[in-house]
């Protein structure tokens, strides 16, 4: 699989940019433990507007996308985001190599967002930090968001209890990590029961506030 034509080139400088990190894989292949709810297009169909809303929402820098697929590829420059392509890499992988392509054309800082959120409105009023921020899911199972400096020392692993072995291996590596427990940017799409009749609305503005470890 080779790199669509269309796809937007990574930036030879983002000197000093906080950039936005989206891993979407294959809408065909997303969502697929919502198969008792929801057929293959309308999987498609939800993953696709659930990434599309999370790049809109993340309208305060530039945004990257990064994928092996060249459906989203194309869908993503049309966006006009970065697309950084990771063909084979799976998850993690694909993220840490999109953080080092980010880092190596200077940006200072790089928020992984995964493009299941249902509501992403409040990713412009994350708390700015020094260190590593996290925004876990509402289970406090998996984790939705991080947010590290350029150079952090980290590995990711994403997957079921990721958000406890994310925030663990961040305090051993001696960073300072700020949790953000949100119901908002908490609430990802990934069973049956994650999809409301109703979208709940957010109360009092922007995330709840952060604890420090």
């Amino acid at each position: 699989m080779n790199e669509p034509d269309d796809a937007e080139a990574i930036p030879a400088s983002l000197d000093g940019c906080e950039v936005i990190l989206v891993p979407v894989k294959a809408f065909t292949e997303a969502k697929v433990r919502l198969t008792a709810a929801l057929g293959s297009e309308a999987r498609a169909a939800l993953a696709r507007r659930l990434a599309e809303g999370v790049i809109r929402a993340a309208d305060h820098g530039p945004v990257a996308v990064v994928c092996d697929d060249d459906e989203v590829a194309s869908w993503a420059a049309q966006l006009d985001t970065i697309v950084i392509w990771a063909p084979g890499k799976g998850l993690n992988r694909a993220v840490a190599f999109g953080v080092s392509e980010l880092e190596a054309r200077g940006a200072s800082r790089i928020t992984i967002v995964h493009g299941d959120i249902l509501d992403p409105s409040g990713l412009s009023d994350l708390p700015r930090v020094d260190g590593i921020l996290l925004v876990p899911d509402l289970r406090e199972d998996g984790t939705n968001i991080i947010s590290l400096p350029s150079g952090a020392t980290f590995e990711f692993a994403y997957g079921p209890g990721s958000f406890h072995r994310h925030r663990s291996a961040a305090l051993a590596a001696g960073h300072e990590v700020t949790v953000v427990r949100d119901v908002l940017l908490g609430h990802d799409v990934d069973r049956p029961s994650d999809l409301p009749h109703t979208k709940p609305g957010r109360d009092g503005g922007g995330p709840k506030a952060p604890t420090s470890h």
